[in-house]
Parts: C-alpha cells; sequence; structure tokens
C-alpha cells in the first residue's frame, strides 16, 4: 500500500483500548506449623501450607490517538509543479489586472467569505421587517403556538456558527495561496467604496455543495446512481488497468468541491486531476485538503439561508457533518482556472479519459469546449459525459442533445459507444448510443421540493 494511503488509514483510527494484566508475583509468606489431635496424639501439618491464590488485578487503560486537525498540503512532485505554476500566475502583474484576474478572483471569494454573515443577516432584517406587518392578534398566536420570533434569534445563531466555517476556509485559503491577510482588508475596503457588496449567492452555493459532494445524505440523495453509472463504465473500459505499467491519467473538468474525482481514484490505476474555475468552489476544496482527513469533523447548518420548502424548522436549523469520508487529497490534482486556457502546456496533452459531469452546459462557447475535449484526448481516448443541458444567460451556442451528437460524431470524428446497460438509464434516442437517467440537484434531500434533471450520458472514442 502506498505510504500516503497507509498514513491516511492510520489517521482514520480514533482510538485504541489496551487491557493490561497486571499479575502478582511477589511470595507468600510461610504459614506456621498447626497441631492437630489425631489418636490422642498431637501431629503436626506441613510446617508450609500452599500459598493462597492472589485474584488477577485487570486495568483497562484508553489510549487515544489524537489525529492533527491540520495536515500538509500534498506535495508530490505533480501537485509540487502544479502549485508552482498557479503561484506564478497570481502576482498583479501578470496578466490585465481585472475582474477576470485569477487573483482579483479570489479576493473577491475570500471577500464572500468573510462577510458571510454579514450578508445573511441583511436578509434576516429584512424578513424581520416584514413579520412586523402581521396583525396583532394573529403575531400573538404565532408567538404562542410555534415562538416564531425565537426562529429569527436561533437562525442568527447559527448563521455565526456558519461564519465560524467561513473563517476558517478563509484562513486556510490566505495560507495556501500565500495571500496577506492585509491585501485582503484592503480588497475588501475598496469593494465597499465602490459599491460592490460581497457574494452571498456564490458563497451559500459553495457550501451546498460541500453537502452534495462530502456528506452521507449528499451521497444517498445525488451522487450513488450518477457515480455508479460513471465508475462502472470506467471499469468496464478498462478492466485490466492494474496490470499497466503506469495509470491512466483521466481529467474531470468542472469539477465542483471533487469527490467525483476522490471516487475515480479510489478504483485504483488512474491517475485523476480536476478542474474548476470558481474560485468559491477551490477555496473550499483547499480546505478540504488540509481538514478533511478526519472523517464528519466539520458541522455546519446549510439550510439556514432558505425559509422555503421545510418540513419542520428542525430540518431547517439541523447540522450536517462532513466529509462522510477521508479526503486523500495525495490521489487528486487540482487545476485551477478555466478549462479551455489552463491545459495549453505539454504536460496536461494526451489523456486516456475526459469524464464531463454537470459540465458542458457551463460554456460560453460550447464548440470551444469540445475542441478543448479533442485536444486533450489521446487517439483513441474516450470522452464519457453526464449531465444536463442547462444554459447559461449568455452562451455564444446553444444546442440540442441531436445537434451535439451530430456535431461530435461528424465534425470532430467521435464514435459514441454502447458500453453502458440500465444503470445509466434508458436509451435517449433508438438509434443512438445515448442514454438518459434521472439525476437530482438539489442539496437537500429533506426538502418539500425536487430538482431532478434527465442527465444524458454517453461514451465517444476519439479518432
Amino acid at each position: 500500500m502506498p505510504g500516503p494511503q497507509l498514513v491516511a488509514r492510520l489517521l482514520a483510527c480514533s482510538a485504541l483500548c489496551l487491557n493490561i494484566v497486571l499479575s502478582q508475583s511477589e511470595k507468600q509468606p510461610e504459614l506456621a506449623a498447626i497441631p492437630i489431635i489425631k489418636d490422642g496424639e498431637p501431629q503436626f501439618a506441613s510446617a508450609v501450607e500452599p500459598p493462597l491464590i492472589q485474584p488477577t488485578e485487570v486495568r483497562k487503560v484508553i489510549v487515544t490517538m489524537e489525529q492533527p486537525r491540520v495536515i500538509p498540503h500534498p506535495d508530490t512532485p505533480r501537485h509540487k509543479d502544479e502549485k508552482a505554476r498557479l503561484l506564478e500566475r497570481l502576482p498583479k502583474n501578470k496578466g490585465t489586472w481585472n475582474g477576470n484576474h485569477v487573483r482579483h478572483r479570489l479576493l473577491d471569494a475570500l471577500y464572500g467569505f468573510v462577510k458571510y454573515q454579514e450578508r445573511q443577516n441583511e436578509e434576516l432584517v429584512r424578513l424581520r421587517g416584514l413579520y412586523t406587518n402581521t396583525a396583532k392578534h394573529q403575531k400573538a398566536l404565532l408567538e404562542k403556538f410555534v415562538q416564531y420570533s425565537d426562529k429569527f434569534t436561533q437562525i442568527e445563531k447559527l448563521l455565526a456558527k456558519n461564519q465560524e466555517l467561513c473563517d476558517r476556509i478563509v484562513e486556510s485559503a490566505l495560507s495556501f495561496y500565500a495571500i496577506d491577510r492585509s491585501e485582503l482588508n484592503e480588497h475588501i475596503k475598496n469593494s465597499e467604496k465602490e459599491g460592490r457588496k460581497a457574494d452571498k449567492i456564490s458563497v451559500s452555493q459553495s457550501l451546498k455543495h460541500i453537502v452534495r459532494d462530502w456528506t452521507a445524505a449528499g451521497g444517498t440523495y445525488e451522487r450513488d446512481d450518477c457515480f455508479a453509472c460513471l465508475t462502472g463504465v470506467l471499469e468496464k473500459l478498462y478492466p485490466d488497468r492494474d496490470e499497466r505499467s503506469k495509470p491512466l491519467k483521466i481529467l474531470l473538468p468542472g469539477a465542483g468541491i471533487g469527490r467525483l474525482g476522490h471516487e475515480i481514484a479510489e478504483l485504483g490505476g488512474f491517475e485523476v486531476t480536476i478542474n474548476e474555475w470558481s474560485m468559491y468552489m477551490n477555496v473550499a476544496y483547499r480546505f478540504l485538503e488540509t481538514h478533511g482527513h478526519r472523517t464528519n469533523s466539520e458541522t455546519f447548518h446549510p439550510f439556514v439561508d432558505l425559509w422555503s420548502h421545510h418540513a419542520s424548522a428542525a430540518d431547517m436549523q439541523r447540522p450536517v457533518t462532513f466529509p462522510d469520508a477521508p479526503v486523500n487529497a495525495s490521489e487528486v490534482l487540482l487545476v485551477e482556472g478555466d478549462f479551455t486556457t489552463v491545459f495549453n502546456t505539454k504536460p496536461f496533452r494526451h489523456y486516456d479519459v475526459i469524464v464531463t459531469y454537470f459540465f458542458i452546459d457551463t460554456a460560453r462557447n460550447l464548440a470551444s469546449y469540445f475542441d478543448t475535449i479533442e485536444t486533450l484526448l489521446r487517439p483513441g481516448g474516450y470522452w464519457i459525459n453526464l449531465g444536463p443541458l442547462l444554459y447559461g444567460t449568455a452562451p455564444f451556442v446553444q444546442l440540442s442533445l441531436e445537434e451535439i451528437i451530430i456535431y461530435a460524431e461528424e465534425g470532430l470524428g467521435f464514435k459514441f459507444l454502447d458500453v453502458a446497460g440500465s444503470e445509466c438509464g434508458e436509451l435517449t434516442f433508438p438509434d443512438r448510443h445515448v442514454r438518459g437517467m434521472e439525476a437530482a440537484y438539489g442539496f437537500n434531500d429533506r426538502a418539500l421540493t425536487k430538482n431532478a434533471y434527465k442527465a444524458q450520458f454517453w461514451v465517444a472514442q476519439r479518432p
């Protein structure tokens, strides 16, 4: 077993018990001879009686193995090389300094996490104000039977708890990206002068993606079926991967907070690279890299920022723990940046597999995504897709599923393969090797609403 895997498994053990048996070994004192009258004459027993049997003393000693709260970021050669590349791109003088600069986007994300509670409290103040519009007799009933005002107080406390997690995410990011706190404070000050508020929606979505990717409920509700489809296909395509001299190279763009990449790494035989543009997602993943080695060691309240679709106040306010599995950061490499440009250098060419999971519809230019997939795949490599076609607000191209198939087959020469079975859904077209399966995307498994897509799955081979 590789060193990092062994360490991760040792750290997963939280305590061990040792039963220590302490036996008594001291000799017992000799007993005096005792006369016994027999037939009128004194008879003496043996001068020494057998020693009394002393009870064994058993003590239970509990030895607790304290795991470090923080572990270093992975230092494999490819992790160190990629971090060096990232830090080279971070200075302000690298490229044009504007809202799209990587350092600017990073500082904006940290600004959002710093101001999480403040921005959420603004909404709480608004809701409290709306409550004052209820009639006096209505308010009396609400207070008597459901203690409605107490709900505001409790939500305020839980938002403060969430801010503690956000603060730790910020501290982790400042350390990883070598950003001084004073620079972040100055960025926040300037942003507020310009009237730019912190983005509370992106922070909230990042926290909810932790639920989707790294909680037990997220697995049951959103991950399990989709991941089973994707990992099952990879095992069918590469049943002999453990016998190869080198691991297969696999890339997952738009990886969010990375769980699918880690699940694929656990299969063995793959060198996994994930990619993400959003700095809100990336700083959360960097936090998991150093704090995610202990199962369910972190707690927060992800549903307190939305008041709709709750069966009970307890559901809305419930705590959620993460991660539901240890995060072995050395198994997966995160490459931050734009999928269409960040992989332009030679080390990133010739992937065996590219998996686009809930990704292609995020494109500003869908054709550029397809060109990049073709460029990065080696000849004979596989493009595996599973996801919806929910385009954004200003995409250059919006293709139907059928048009995507035609473009990939006839324009780029990809061959769609019949690899999967019903675990990836039913055929969308009777004459095409494309399947559709229901894929939930709602973050809250107890919500009184359901958001799901008929996600489209295919395996296409590059010529």
